[in-house]
């Protein structure tokens, strides 16, 4: 059995991951999306959290790409929704990414959205804080190798999650 293709979408909060997974998930080719931060963190409990947030989330996220891997060993396409940042608790953490998916067909897509809009979109959605996306952005890992990019802010969840399908799976039709 082939291994399901791995799409990892990097990007700060309110970058519009979430809303490119909602879009991919209506093409026919079926993604699990089983695979997000926030649903991991919310795997730990608050207190946790508040006594060492980077400390028990850093585990998570590791345990969370471990089960992207079993996903992709059973055949079935996954779509990470989460961030490449440097902390202490990760670093390297793209190295760590490319060393936990070394064998493993692993795509990470840029998802690229502008820090005022990603602020106005923080805002709205009522369940982040407004420099949410400042403060992750000066934190995100530096020279990531990316498969792709989309930009938000020129296109609809729609259309970038076309760009990624194009870019990733067509591309080797040809």
């Amino acid at each position: 059995m082939d291994k399901g293709r791995i799409i990892f979408l990097n990007g700060i909060t309110s970058s519009g991951k979430t809303s490119i997974v909602e879009a991919m998930q209506s093409y026919s080719e079926p993604f699990f999306y089983v695979v997000a931060n926030d649903l991991f963190e919310n795997t730990i409990g608050d207190k946790h959290l508040q006594t060492d947030y980077w400390k028990y989330l850093s585990e998570v996220i590791i345990m969370m790409y471990h089960t992207a891997k079993l996903f992709s060993d059973n055949g079935k396409n996954v779509l990470i929704d989460g961030i490449l940042v440097e902390r202490p608790e990760l670093k390297p953490h793209y190295d760590k990414v490319k060393d936990i998916f070394n064998g493993y067909p692993l795509e990470i897509v840029e998802v690229y959205c502008p820090l005022d809009l990603c602020r106005k979109r923080n805002i709205e959605r009522g369940d982040r804080r407004e420099e949410q996306s400042d403060e992750q952005n000066k934190i995100m890992s530096q020279n990531i190798r990316y498969s792709c990019s989309v930009d938000t802010s020129l296109n609809s969840p729609e259309e970038c999650a076309e760009i990624i399908i194009t870019s990733l799976f067509k591309k080797n039709d040809k």
